[in-house]
């Protein structure tokens, strides 16, 4: 039963045919690719119903669309937005006759596909036949979409049938053989209509299954489709007429088992009847006898404990496959291990130069160039001069890697011992490591506090004798390593920080360990003089004691020297290290076009004048600078909009978009992961600066004189 097309009264049709137009009406727009699915196709059934369908133009908050049900159909006027599942933010929904009216609370734009699940509150009409669903939305006129309704007698439920798999060990893949399920009473397969078959769980399926890894009652398939939990397979010709079902999935169509603990069941669904299983289990990873994937081997090229090392490791990640622009992550077992620069030529994937890289805390997240061929087997090498160090304490240690949402964790490796199948180094250290100077002597290097005030900020001055291995301006670093109860600020201004009289060129915080990279290179034998001033808030413990402060650099393996400062004890009298001279960097030019900011300042300057901004800049998670979107529209003049939810920033035909609470941002068509996922604070949604400038082309800088970061194009 169709829904009627009213015709034109055929007085109102005559009078139109005898007037001359004189303007011709808008084009209508209408849906595209309606398509309407019903959970259970019974005759008088409850049953949830699945909508999906192409916008062919915008819709902006507050619009709404309208799903309308056959007459024949039961709508509930109890229908709230509890009962809508949709992929937009829902304002509200409500019932009216056979109507269900949808209420946006964000914007969609033509193109977007939308779904739609009305979860309750439909019931199926009395009679079998074809019915259309109608839907509309304020910008479009209606279109419909087919659903079939079948008998009641057949919409019922058998259980029962055997499941077969060829490994049972969690995250494993494995073939899938179910059935034989007989039809309930004269039912018989036809040709075209579906078999759905229900899997326990949808990350067991891959996005994508190939045809040709099913087969039904011995025959292979023409078209399988994969939808969260469900695949749809399509009744070929060659099992026409009969009236059972058995399923076979080769282990080569991607299905991985569930995790352990549970009992689980399949369901397969024909002609409005549901199917459902035997109850099997599946067992912890290993505990099968078939062999696991999912661990690794790491190699390093120097296992000694503090040491810098490369990384190499093949991992196998089954049926997820790492393609080209998406996100490889790395984590190590922790954060100081990671330098605070990282350089995307120093990471390769199958042999090709990372994209881009970025780093969080022990994460480092790694995305796949343009031109990666997706895979599941992925060789990653993270070369010696990526500057990865190994852990400080001798003992044994795991690394994970994710990828396509599988996380893999390696085999055990050993630090400050013989590392598991060791290999040497590779790929070569692109400039040579200078020799150690053993004739450096820190026996008298001393470490100073300018305060000892229990519980108060103080300064800290480093004085090393010298350094057995040079360090590289702006490459190595001299690493303080603070004790428990010191408590060390997530972020520390280069500029309250000096290496022999020189502003530190950048200063990265770990934990409790500070890392502080020069921006002049301190050649071997020569004396380091580091001076922290009491405006990088480094606070002494509450607690009077004598506590120890380490020292370390990212050129020499473990210890350089520890010394102990009082608190809450007059300071031992000794003079303040003096600094050695040295030149003076050249001044920073700042471009005229350039916008200016400072941390934890509410206000940014242009062109001399200075504007004030809701919310102040700041830094996240030790390295992460966050701006309000209010900044991108009114310093860099780019067309921005901002609500409570979400944030869009255009910049000629390239459109970034933002999630608050998310990680996860798009640019254009691509998915990015954020350093730090987005955040409102006080109204305004908080964005890292560098996500946006880096995709836009502007270019970040420094103005030491002024302790501002400046933006300019």
């Amino acid at each position: 039963m169709k829904k009627s097309k009213k015709a034109l009264p055929i007085v109102l049709a005559s009078a139109l045919a005898a007037t001359p137009f004189v303007a011709v009406p808008k084009e209508a727009h209408a849906l595209k690719k309606v398509t309407v699915k019903a959970d259970n196709d019974g005759a008088d059934k409850d049953s949830s119903y699945d909508i999906s369908f192409t916008l062919e133009e915008d819709l902006t908050k507050g619009d709404t669309i309208t799903i309308e049900f056959d007459s024949e159909y039961t709508v509930s006027k109890s229908i709230s937005s509890s009962d809508i599942d949709a992929s937009f933010k829902v304002k509200s929904a409500k019932a009216s006759g056979k109507k269900v009216i949808i209420t946006l609370n964000e914007d969609l734009e033509e193109g977007d596909k939308v779904t739609i699940t009305i979860e309750d509150g439909i019931t199926n009409p009395e009679d079998k036949g074809t019915y259309d669903v109608y839907v509309s939305t304020s910008s479009e006129d209606e279109e419909y979409g087919e659903v079939t309704i079948k008998s009641s007698s057949s919409s019922s439920s058998s259980k029962d049938y055997s499941v077969s798999l060829s490994s049972k060990a969690a995250g494993e893949a494995t073939s899938v053989k179910l059935g034989k399920i007989s039809l309930k009473g004269s039912d018989e397969l036809e040709t075209n209509e579906y078999i759905t078959v229900i899997f326990p769980d949808e990350d067991m399926l891959p996005s994508k299954i190939d045809a040709g890894d099913v087969k039904l009652n011995g025959y292979s398939v023409k078209t399988v489709s994969v939808k969260d939990d469900e695949v749809e397979i399509k009744v070929p010709s060659s099992v026409a007429g009969d009236d059972y079902i058995t399923l076979e999935f080769s282990k080569s169509a991607g299905i991985e088992n569930p995790s352990a603990g549970s009992k689980y069941t399949y369901k397969v669904k024909y002609d409005g009847v549901t199917y459902e299983s035997e109850q099997f289990e599946i067992t912890k990873s290993g505990s099968s006898t078939s062999t696991a994937t999912n661990s690794f081997t790491v190699n390093l090229s120097d296992p000694s404990a503090g040491a810098r090392s490369s990384y190499t490791f093949d991992a196998d990640f089954g049926s997820k496959q790492l393609k080209a622009d998406e996100e490889l992550v790395l984590e190590f077992p922790s954060a100081d291990m990671v330098p605070g620069i990282l350089s995307a030529s120093d990471f390769t994937l199958n042999g090709k130069t990372a994209k881009r890289v970025s780093a969080s805390g022990n994460k480092v997240y790694i995305t796949a160039p343009s031109n990666f061929s997706a895979t599941s087997e992925v060789k990653v090498v993270v070369s010696f001069s990526a500057w990865i160090t190994n852990p400080k304490t001798a003992g044994s240690y795991t690394l994970k890697a994710t990828a396509a949402g599988r996380t893999l964790e390696s085999k055990s490796f050993t630090i400050g011992g013989s590392v598991v199948n060791p290999t040497p180094n590779p790929t070569p250290t692109p400039t040579p490591t200078p020799t150690p100077n053993n004739t450096v002597n820190n026996s008298t290097a001393t470490i100073a506090l300018t305060s000892t005030a229990l519980g108060k900020p103080t300064g800290v001055n480093v004085a090393i004798k010298g350094l057995g291995v040079g360090l590289v301006k702006q490459r190595d670093f001299v690493e303080l390593v603070f004790p428990a109860g010191y408590k060390v600020p997530a972020y520390i201004a280069p500029a309250n920080v000096t290496v022999n009289g020189v502003a530190a060129n950048y200063v990265a915080v770990r934990g409790q360990n500070v890392l502080i990279y020069p921006s002049q290179d301190i050649p071997a034998a020569t004396a380091a003089n580091i001076s922290i001033n009491a405006a990088a808030n480094i606070v002494n413990p509450a607690v009077k004691n004598t506590y120890s402060i380490s020292v370390f650099t990212s050129e020499e393996k473990g210890l350089l020297f520890a010394r102990a400062v009082g608190v809450g004890m007059p300071a031992p009298a000794q003079p303040a290290p003096q600094p050695t001279p040295q030149p003076q960097q050249p001044a920073v030019t700042v471009p005229t076009n350039a916008a200016l900011f400072k941390v934890n300042t509410a206000n940014f300057t242009l062109h001399g004048k200075t504007y004030p901004l809701q919310v102040a800049p700041y830094i996240a998670n030790g390295n992460t600078t966050m701006v309000p979107a209010q900044f991108f529209k009114e310093a860099l003049a780019l067309t921005t909009q901002w609500n409570n939810s979400t944030v869009a920033i255009i910049s000629g035909t390239k459109v970034m978009k933002f999630t608050v609470g998310s990680n996860k941002a798009r640019v254009g068509n691509q998915e990015i992961t954020l350093p730090t996922p987005v955040v409102l604070k006080n109204g305004m949604p908080m964005i890292p600066v560098r996500t946006v400038t880096d995709n836009l082309g502007y270019k970040v800088g420094w103005d030491a004189k002024t302790s501002s970061v400046f933006v300019y194009k």
